[in-house]
């Protein structure tokens, strides 16, 4: 008998999960940025806002690190998730994810999500990235093209030229956690 009744609060349990986990991140698994690990997306990002930047290491806005770590710091208890991609698809990324995660952790101090390096755009493209041009109208262009996805699913696209700390971003971010 008691197993009859644990069962719905099993199913229940389960459609909840499945309901709060955006099909963007819905059974994506990454490899981190310079690790064996690996990290399951959904519950990272489930019911929360998310913030999801295309990086590269030699890029005229790669100080841009400094400013989304601090949007990370800044707003990750109100439930903002920062997820960075390294992506070599400009040609201004390191050869090795060892030289690429130095310059993210040790030379711009970041502690939010970072993934393995991958492909943005074409064909090659991660699916979240292919899902995210899909959503938004555009593909990035360039590094750090930044997306705020909504806990309903919508996207907001910003080109790199809006700097992170820019008050047009900043005002999105605050609209996003409202």
């Amino acid at each position: 008998m008691t197993k009859w009744m644990v069962l719905p609060f099993l199913i229940c349990s389960v459609e909840l999960y499945a309901a709060t986990c955006d099909s963007l991140f819905d059974g994506q698994e990454r490899r981190k940025l310079h690790s064996s690990a690996s990290i399951e997306l959904c519950p990272l990002t489930s019911n929360k806002p998310v913030l999801i930047v295309n990086t590269a290491s030699h890029c005229g806005f790669t100080p841009h690190f400094k400013t989304l770590e601090a949007i990370h710091e800044q707003y990750q208890a109100q439930g903002l998730v920062v997820i960075g991609v390294p992506s070599d698809d400009f040609w201004q990324e390191e050869d090795k994810e060892k030289d690429t995660a130095e310059v993210c952790y040790i030379n711009y101090g970041v502690t939010f999500t970072m993934l393995a390096t991958s492909s943005v755009r074409g064909d090659d493209a991660d699916p979240i990235f292919k899902q995210l041009a899909q959503r938004s109208g555009s593909a990035p262009k360039w590094n750090f093209y930044k997306y705020l996805v909504d806990t309903d699913g919508s996207v907001q696209v910003f080109p790199p030229t809006t700097a992170p700390d820019s008050e047009e971003f900043q005002q999105a971010i605050i609209k996003l956690l409202k």
